[in-house]
């Protein structure tokens, strides 16, 4: 072995700087031992590696224990936004009781107190949208309390910054944040759709000085989304998501505003595929790539692109008779000409009506509904009356896919 290539090998065996980073902020900008810092990532607990691969240096959680997410971090190198999550008032939480918050508060000390020297940790993150789904005169409790969080973070912690996160930046949430809440020092924004264009000249507008993240970043939330007559979503392709995820990650580069897509995992809210950047099986799908791309890094498992989907529709309408079938039409393409795999399923509609990621239960299949799969579509029929939604799931073989799906009515 050379000896260039021996020091390679030996500095990888080397453990990591054990000593906890100086994060602070300076105006507009965050500072990592004094350099300034664009926190670029996602938010998720799980495939670290991956992650940093694609050109990520960060990672944000919700307010599970952070311990082995820290130590994962570390050695995947990559920085940790540790979430300490606050309750929220539409689901319960008062913030006149003052055990409660008392309890709340305990909590966050025990956490900064252990983790406050752990070399991933990034900075603080308290709360996330608690504020949500509450009008601005029922929200006032909640910019005190996190204005109290944040001043025991910082006598427990004075080398970590503090961030709160709001949903969208409505009803003068930013302006209202600096007012109430002094301590916190960096303004997380959660935020889809062509909003993000435009939202740091808001919170600028706002009166918000200090550095902004895009703690959740998506091409469409589902509360924007077209509806169908009974109510229904349309979600977007896997392809059409990433497009508008390549635009949002120009303007927040040229900006100087750190993003976190979001999610970098699976999960069900509205369907499987709206909010998740990986299967549950594991591929990855168009917007890995995009991130990739914009970071100057690599998708897993190396060079590959996802597949496309160019076009899916009904030859008619969404609307079909009991005793009817419909075919579905797909047009798709792989960029490195792999041979693709179409995978065809039927879902209820979810009647969940939940927000702000509230757990969901995944809808029962109806395979009996799907007839004659090809990878060019599908024949559906043959289901009781209801709403329902038909997926697709395009997979290159090579650890990535497209997904797409379209809604549907039976009569």
């Amino acid at each position: 072995m050379r000896a260039a290539s021996l020091l390679a090998f030996c500095a990888l065996l080397l453990p990591l700087p054990l000593h906890a980073a100086q994060v602070s902020v300076r105006g507009t900008e965050i500072l990592v031992d004094g350099r300034p810092f664009v926190p670029n990532g996602a938010s998720g607990e799980t495939r670290l590696v991956e992650l940093k691969a694609l050109g990520a240096n960060v990672l944000r959680t919700y307010g599970q224990e952070p311990g082995e997410i820290l130590d994962a971090a570390q050695r995947a190198g990559l920085k940790v936004i540790v979430g300490f999550w606050m309750g929220h008032p539409r689901l319960g939480f008062d913030y006149a009781n003052r055990g409660a918050v008392s309890a709340q508060l305990e909590a966050l000390r025990h956490m900064v107190e252990r983790y406050r020297t752990h070399p991933a940790l990034l900075m603080w993150g308290i709360g996330n949208e608690v504020e949500n789904e509450l009008s601005p005169e029922e929200a006032m409790p909640v910019w005190p309390a996190i204005e109290e969080a944040a001043k025991l973070v910082k006598t427990l912690d004075g080398q970590h910054p503090t961030m709160a996160v709001v949903a969208e930046l409505g009803g003068e949430k930013a302006a209202t944040l600096k007012r109430l809440a002094p301590s916190i020092d960096v303004l997380g924004i959660n935020g889809y759709g062509d909003g993000l264009l435009t939202v740091l000249a808001r919170a600028r507008a706002q009166g918000w000085t200090g550095p902004v993240i895009l703690t959740e970043m998506g091409p469409l939330g589902h509360w924007d989304a077209q509806r169908m007559p009974w109510g229904a979503r349309q979600e977007l392709t896997s392809s059409e998501k990433a497009a508008r995820t390549q635009r949002y990650l120009v303007a927040a580069r040229l900006a100087g505003v750190g993003v976190l897509p979001f999610l970098w995992g699976q999960k069900q809210e509205v369907t499987p595929t709206w909010y998740s950047l990986f299967l549950p099986t594991g591929e990855w799908t168009e917007t890995v790539e995009v991130m990739a791309g914009a970071w100057g890094g690599t998708v897993p498992g190396g060079p590959n692109r996802a597949p496309r989907i160019l076009s899916l529709g009904f030859a008619g309408s969404a609307a079909i008779g009991e005793k009817e079938e419909r075919q579905v039409r797909l047009a798709a393409t792989d960029p490195d000409g792999d041979p693709l795999k179409a995978e065809w399923q039927i879902m209820a509609e979810t009647t969940a009506r939940s927000v702000g990621g509230d757990p969901e239960s995944v809808p029962p299949s109806f395979p009996e509904g799907l007839h004659d799969p090809a990878l060019t579509g599908v024949r559906i029929g043959g289901l009781a009356p209801g709403h329902y939604r038909v997926f697709v799931v395009l997979r290159d073989g090579r650890g990535a896919a497209a997904t797409g799906n379209l809604p549907f009515e039976v009569r």
